[in-house]
């Protein structure tokens, strides 16, 4: 059984106010299986020939689930493998979709991964970026001020740490398609995303302005 460690992370210049969090390990399964399947990921997809599966953090992406709990969720991000890959179809990777941080509902902030291990949650841009994935994001279940809260806290956490240029939303990823982080070399795989909502982003944005991310790229 994997065992959850709390870790109290204290904040000072990084809120309006001082403040803590907590950041609770829950570690999604990286074995040797899910290690060479990233690696092999990095270099088909990219061109990255490494050893390791590690990144170097230059942007956050934010994400919904739209699956209605966190036990559902993490249970999506916790194999290895996609449901149903066919290892005998070339160059399409079974690796399985993940991400670093989870956000539950009541704004409970989960870490699944490393923030320095590449977790595949957004296409092109993998190998520079940290996914934080939400909870919910349905017309039944919208995400909910809890969790625009730890977003926003998380956000300023991961700046501080990190020399992070970009936040976006995930359906924000298809505007770095012409910019020097853009790695993917199939030009036919993009997917049409929505999450985690205009408005949610928005709202993080605003309340981040004074960390100075740069201006997302244009069309």
């Amino acid at each position: 059984m994997k065992q959850h460690i709390l870790y109290l992370i204290l904040i000072g210049t990084l809120s309006d106010c001082s403040s803590s969090k907590i950041i609770i390990e829950h570690p999604i399964t990286f074995n040797e299986e899910r290690k060479l399947l990233t690696l092999a990921y990095l270099q088909n997809r990219y061109g990255l020939e490494q050893d390791s599966p590690k990144i170097i953090p230059k942007m956050i992406v934010l994400h919904w689930t739209v699956i209605p709990t966190f036990k559902k969720s993490f249970e999506a991000f916790d194999p290895a493998t996609l449901p149903n890959w066919r290892p005998d179809i070339k160059n399409v990777s079974g690796l399985n979709v993940s991400s670093h941080f989870m956000v539950d509902r009541d704004g409970t902030i989960y870490q699944l991964l490393p923030e320095t291990t590449m977790a595949r949650h957004v296409i092109g841009l993998n190998h520079c970026a940290i996914g934080v994935e939400n909870v919910g994001g349905t017309e039944e279940l919208p995400l909910t001020k809890a969790q625009l809260k730890s977003n926003i806290w998380l956000v300023k956490y991961l700046k501080d740490k990190y020399d992070i240029d970009y936040l976006i939303g995930h359906y924000e990823y298809t505007l770095f398609e012409s910019h020097p982080l853009w790695l993917e070399k199939d030009e036919g795989y993009r997917t049409v995303k929505t999450d985690p909502g205009t408005e949610f982003m928005k709202n993080v944005r605003k309340a981040v302005k004074n960390l100075d991310f740069k201006e997302l790229p244009k069309i």
